[in-house]
């Protein structure tokens, strides 16, 4: 697979402001002339999307966490195949909203250590990681709170409760540890423009 563009990720418990980043990210390199391909996981693809549906509604128990991992890399694979790999070879910067990291936390540790499973299917059918990815950083308890105040139907993760929020922040912390070459933390309990402008100044150097 060929990849001539710029992989850009951003990661974070629920409610930590991460999909908000995203969009006002793609906003401004839009406005600065670059070609963007704003995207999301589970989802981003017609495929991916109706498995969205299956895994993030519904009861916290509705699945084992290895299908869940199943439904994961099979949706991944299809957004990859048909959503990021062709703006990737166009020479396009693809912001996505979650990827490989949020499976490796969710069902790769909250559910049991599962970790070794997600990262062998990851290597077996997806292949690739982030060039950067962006870890919008927030109190978790803030974060449930935000989540929850939003009234949506996607909300099975944050139905398992803050204890959860609090096992993934400490997580996603030890991963941009692991893989400290493409992580960049920010520091999301902030307001969102400041939080906004730390994130612009870091891609925006990493384009020059």
């Amino acid at each position: 697979m060929t990849h001539a563009g710029l992989f850009l990720t951003f990661e974070g418990i629920d409610g930590s402001g991460k999909s908000t980043q995203a969009r006002m990210l793609a906003e401004h390199l839009q406005g600065s002339g670059h070609e963007v391909v704003l995207t999301r996981e589970p989802g981003g693809s017609p495929g991916a999307e109706e498995i969205r549906s299956l895994v993030l509604e519904g009861d916290p128990d509705r699945w084992s966490a290895e299908t869940e991992i199943l439904l994961f890399t099979a949706a991944r694979r299809d957004h990859l195949e048909r959503t990021i790999e062709p703006a990737l070879a166009a020479g396009k910067i693809v912001i996505c909203d979650r990827f490989a990291d949020s499976t490796r936390m969710y069902q790769g540790l909250s559910r049991g250590d599962l970790r070794g499973l997600v990262d062998q299917l990851h290597s077996l059918m997806i292949g690739r990681e982030p060039d950067m990815t962006m870890l919008i950083d927030m109190d978790p308890d803030t974060g449930l709170s935000r989540a929850k105040g939003r009234q949506g139907t996607e909300e099975r993760f944050e139905d398992f409760g803050p204890a959860l929020q609090q096992q993934m922040r400490a997580g996603f912390l030890a991963l941009a540890d692991e893989f400290s070459d493409r992580f960049r933390v920010v520091d999301g309990n902030r307001d969102m423009d400041s939080v906004a402008q730390d994130v612009t100044d870091i891609v925006m150097a990493a384009l020059r």
